[in-house]
């Protein structure tokens, strides 16, 4: 009787952190999935190419790879909770950041807001994450990792509805047939206009953060208490190269981000090009279908298949919806009418309802990856896990290389190809790269 009593204190004293902490995810979220709806939205208000467009991509994930080795150092004198507050405040500077940025139309400063954002972000996921195993039982731990997977991508379902209520109506104005015959002096005006629609959201957004900065300073949330291995010797840190489950899973997960990132945040402009009109939305039409395929893997991982066979068809998967988007014409939107007509959603072409699909495809890839790459590392899993979130480049660097490629061929669709490889990557890795324990052996070894 007593245990029980105890039990049921001890999930009520973890509710109100829970909370917070899936809170803090669904802000994650948003905060991340609103560049599917920015980058279209800065191409027009910015002037830019494809190329110079996809840097928003670029700026704000480097951010994870430059302020990894800062943020855990500041982390480590101001402990999590503490950095969980600096990391909000941080992110509130970044959209603060934004309101010149909109006023005086500069790219530059743009690109210097999504940093700083993304900065506050990685600071705020990186103090964030262990919360996740401590407030509960171990045995529970994936079950709460995939609630906040749950509230990360609804975040980028509501993100790019809200973005286009406010900011992105009554786009049709700034057409670019109807802007070109305009002279410089209107044309400019014109584009003005449309970037000040930016000031009053990330004001608003930058109150928010703040206000939650204060909440996560006032809130009951205990200091994890996680023991750090001080006696890693230099020999030790770079044993870390002696396990190519490792490596071959980090190489997996840059191409895995990018593939992420290439399916959220391009296909807004690619709509566009395709003449949707909700293009500002299509973002949230990836991450529905990234949900449908979380609630897919709590349902059926590992009940009917294991974590290995549903990522390599993930990866599968992954490979068709690349193969139907570069062969498949551009002017159908039969797969939507006879799949998706029950949604009441404005119908889209198969080829973005095929880049959206990609949500499907990916969902289930980084949950999948990280405990296969970590298998056997012992006392080397926290330099592992270090080595795992490097993999997030991908989603700066991959889908630059797409913008370039849309630039060089002048043909979005076609450029699509870039995603093949990764895919293949993926399916390699779920197959045999995740079972290969030796640089000399390819043999599964698991000693």
């Amino acid at each position: 009787m007593e245990a029980a009593i105890e039990n049921t204190q001890v999930k009520q004293s973890s509710l109100v952190p829970m909370a917070i902490v899936g809170g803090l995810f669904f802000v994650f979220g948003f905060v991340t999935w609103l560049n599917g709806s920015l980058i279209p939205f800065l191409k027009i208000a910015c002037e830019l190419n494809h190329m110079e467009a996809y840097l928003v991509t670029m700026a704000f994930y480097i951010a994870y790879t430059v302020m990894a080795l800062p943020v855990s150092t500041v982390l480590k004198r101001s402990g999590y909770k503490n950095g969980m507050v600096l990391g909000l405040l941080v992110m509130s500077v970044g959209a603060i950041i934004f309101i010149p940025a909109a006023q005086e139309r500069m790219y530059s400063i743009f690109l210097l807001a999504l940093f700083i954002l993304a900065s506050g972000l990685t600071m705020l996921q990186t103090a964030a994450n262990p919360y996740i195993v401590l407030l509960g039982p171990k045995e529970t731990a994936a079950v709460r990792i995939s609630i906040m997977g749950l509230l990360n991508k609804s975040a980028g379902i509501v993100a790019p509805i809200i973005f286009t209520a406010f900011v992105l109506s009554d786009m049709s104005q700034f057409d670019e047939t109807r802007l070109a015959p305009l002279d410089e002096i209107k044309r400019n005006a014109e584009l003005m206009e449309l970037s000040s629609r930016l000031v009053t959201p990330y004001i608003v957004m930058a109150i928010m953060l703040a206000i939650l900065a204060v909440v996560i300073k006032l809130s009951p949330l205990p200091e994890p208490n996680l023991e750090e291995n001080t006696n890693d010797s230099d020999d030790d840190k770079w044993a870390i190269l002696r396990f190519p489950q490792l490596i071959f899973g980090a190489l997996t997960l840059f191409f895995y981000v990018g593939v992420e990132v290439i399916a959220g945040d391009t296909i807004g402009l690619f709509g566009q090009e395709m003449g949707v009109s909700n293009f500002g939305q299509l973002t949230s039409y990836t991450m529905a279908f990234m949900v449908a395929a979380y609630i897919t893997g709590m349902v059926v991982i590992p009940r009917f298949i294991s974590q290995e066979t549903a990522l390599a068809l993930s990866g599968a998967f992954g490979i068709v919806l690349s193969i139907l988007l570069l062969t498949s014409s551009s002017d159908s939107s039969n797969v939507w009418q006879s799949l998706f007509f029950w949604t009441g959603a404005p119908q889209i072409p198969n080829v973005v309802l095929y880049v959206a699909l990609l949500g499907f495809a990916n969902a289930l890839v980084w949950p999948a990856i990280w405990p296969m790459a970590l298998t056997g590392l012992g006392k080397h899993t926290s330099t592992g896990s270090a080595l795992l979130i490097m993999g997030i480049s991908g989603g700066a660097l991959m889908p630059l290389i797409y913008g370039y490629l849309v630039e060089s061929s002048g043909n979005s669709q076609s450029s699509y190809w870039i995603m093949l490889p990764c895919y293949l990557v993926i399916l390699w890795y779920a197959l045999h790269g995740h079972k290969i324990r030796s640089w000399t052996s390819s043999v599964n070894d698991k000693h």
